[in-house]
């Protein structure tokens, strides 16, 4: 059973918390598999790290990726367990890290080299790279303007009215200055991130990160996947898969472009898997990461996507009804 289009989405770094996939653990085996899985891969006990969080590691980037690749997965796997596999989606997309989710989902890599995958990627971004993030509420220009005026990069284009600059501290207090003298009433936000990720402060980064990819084992994708370097699907061809996910690391995040295309023209319903946002402590007290930026990108579409989301028990079990009714 599906939509005319059904769309499954992937967070990035941000959608982590302390206690990330406990209650799925506790109730499933296929989740407490996909975590034994992960930690046989990784060497380390991503459950232990992920539920309790001892060393305050969680929000380092080495550590965030397998994290979230193993939630998103896990959620991914009993979402499908419970439905009988019914759900085939027509495209996959990812934003930032989730591009490997979404990636693992779509059958182009498996979950357990993609994790050494980004457990490398995550320790090149956090031990190269430099700098830090700002999310600006500003359309593109006005954004990109600032950005070049303060020796700053893009980041990430989520959507029209809200784009991420990346640069060095100081240069984003002087950029944030800027703006708050030309436009008084745009409102930014610094992001908690160990660098300045999509932008050129993540060169080094991915020159080094380049061998990794050119090692790794992929296959072409059995449902299309959107890349963020492009902002529309990739090619079917494993050489451009990689070579557009070493591109990624230093260019933004095309996140809007990845919407749009996901979406298409006619009915649409997308799922989202993994990560949560807000301030309660428990998993069930998180809302999804995308869904905001979800519903902002088409809130004067007269026919917008439908959204679901598998990130927790609740909405585990709301996304199964919907397929039963």
């Amino acid at each position: 059973m599906t939509a005319p289009n059904t769309v499954f989405l992937f967070p990035g770094q941000g959608a982590q918390y302390p206690g990330i996939g406990k209650d799925l653990f506790d109730e499933y085996r296929i989740v407490r598999d996909t975590y034994s899985e992960a930690s046989d891969a990784l060497g380390y006990d991503v459950g232990k790290l992920s539920f309790d969080d001892p060393g305050n590691q969680i929000h380092l980037t080495r550590y965030t990726q397998p994290v979230l690749l193993t939630h998103s997965t896990a959620c991914h796997r009993v979402f499908r367990e419970l439905t009988g596999n019914r759900v085939t989606p027509d495209i996959a997309a990812g934003h930032s890290l989730g591009e490997y989710s979404a990636l693992v989902c779509a059958g182009s890599i498996g979950f357990e080299p993609a994790l050494r995958l980004v457990q490398t990627r995550g320790e090149l971004m956090g031990e190269w790279g430099e700098g830090e993030m700002q999310a600006l509420m500003v359309d593109l220009d006005t954004a990109r303007t600032l950005a070049e005026q303060h020796y700053c990069g893009m980041a990430a284009c989520n959507l029209p009215e809200q784009n991420v600059v990346g640069g060095r501290p100081e240069d984003l207090d002087l950029l944030v200055s800027a703006l708050s003298e030309t436009s008084p009433r745009a409102r930014s936000a610094r992001l908690k991130t160990e660098g300045a990720f999509h932008t050129y402060y993540m060169v080094e980064a991915a020159r080094r990160f380049r061998k990794v990819l050119e090692g790794a084992d992929f296959e072409i994708p059995e449902i299309r996947v959107l890349s963020n370097f492009t902002g529309a699907c990739h090619d079917g061809d494993t050489d451009s898969i990689r070579s557009r996910l070493f591109l990624q690391l230093f260019n933004p995040v095309l996140w809007y472009r990845n919407l749009l295309a996901a979406a298409g023209t006619g009915d649409s319903l997308m799922i989202e898997f993994g990560g949560g946002l807000g301030g309660g402590q428990t998993a069930a007290e998180k809302r999804p990461n995308l869904e905001s930026i979800v519903k902002r990108a088409f809130r004067t579409n007269g026919s917008p996507p439908r959204y679901l989301s598998v990130i927790n028990l609740p909405t585990l079990e709301n996304a199964v009804k919907y397929f039963q009714d």
